[in-house]
């Protein structure tokens, strides 16, 4: 499902649907469809979804970095104006969404699936046979539980990614930037309340990633789905989208 992309003031983003805004951060090497079905399913039910391009493979080498994007998540923030918002963030996302809130604390509520900032597995790594496509699909098909769920289009944008140098030296650098910005000695001091959902199945952050993420975030909610890797919002939608407005209804919009 295709989205329109604005771009304005130097800022790209996806802007569909009315109602309380979630702001939806992509992961290192995230494509903006792997949440057309959150976006679809949020559009149509008084919340409007925001989705900005990050710059990852735009800062300078020397920025490239956590920090850095957290920044560029405010000053998007404050262009658009948002007084009241939800972030959610898978992999890299949620690691964005959470240095967001030690630096501004702005957001009313986190959404974190699949995040960086504790402790992730190759999240830069294993690109020393880059050129080798059947490597990359082999990779890009550990991330999930199902193998299927690495269409050949997803393997085909990874692959042509890790192959521009350019882009894998970022990659490599943002990578690093998050082993860099643990945060588990600021998880404790976040009060806003955080829903945790997490692939029973997940590779990349496992399991105990995701208790170690509930035992340290002050208000947090924790909701397992089985047969699943580190994007549940793509193995399964429907069941991420039914815990995710559960959770927000109760916690967040009805509070």
């Amino acid at each position: 499902m295709d989205f329109n992309l604005i771009e304005e003031n130097g800022y790209k983003y996806i802007e569909e649907g009315e109602g309380f805004p979630i702001i939806i951060l992509h992961g290192l090497m995230g494509n903006l469809s792997n949440f057309n079905h959150v976006t679809d399913f949020f559009k149509q039910r008084d919340f409007k979804v925001i989705m900005p391009v990050l710059p990852i493979y735009d800062l300078p080498i020397l920025k490239t970095s956590v920090k850095e994007l957290a920044k560029f998540l405010d000053r998007f923030i404050i262009h658009k104006k948002l007084k009241e918002f939800v972030l959610m963030g898978n992999s890299l996302g949620g690691h964005i969404g959470l240095y967001y809130t030690k630096l501004f604390n702005k957001a009313k509520g986190l959404i974190l699936t699949g995040s960086s900032g504790l402790y992730e597995k190759g999240m830069g790594s294993g690109y020393t046979k880059r050129g080798d496509y059947n490597v990359i699909k082999k990779k890009v098909e550990e991330v999930f539980y199902s193998p299927k769920t690495a269409t050949k289009e997803l393997v085909d944008e990874v692959f042509e990614t890790v192959n521009d140098r350019n882009k894998l030296i970022k990659i490599l650098a943002m990578a690093k930037s998050a082993i860099r910005h643990n945060m588990a000695d600021d998880l404790p001091k976040m009060k806003l309340p955080t829903c945790i959902i997490w692939g029973k199945n997940d590779n990349v952050t496992p399991p105990e990633v995701a208790d170690e993420f509930h035992k340290l975030l002050p208000d947090s909610d924790l909701f397992w789905i089985d047969k699943c890797g580190h994007a549940p919002m793509m193995e399964h939608p429907d069941q991420f989208n039914a815990l995710l407005i559960d959770w927000l209804s109760s916690k967040i919009v009805l509070k």
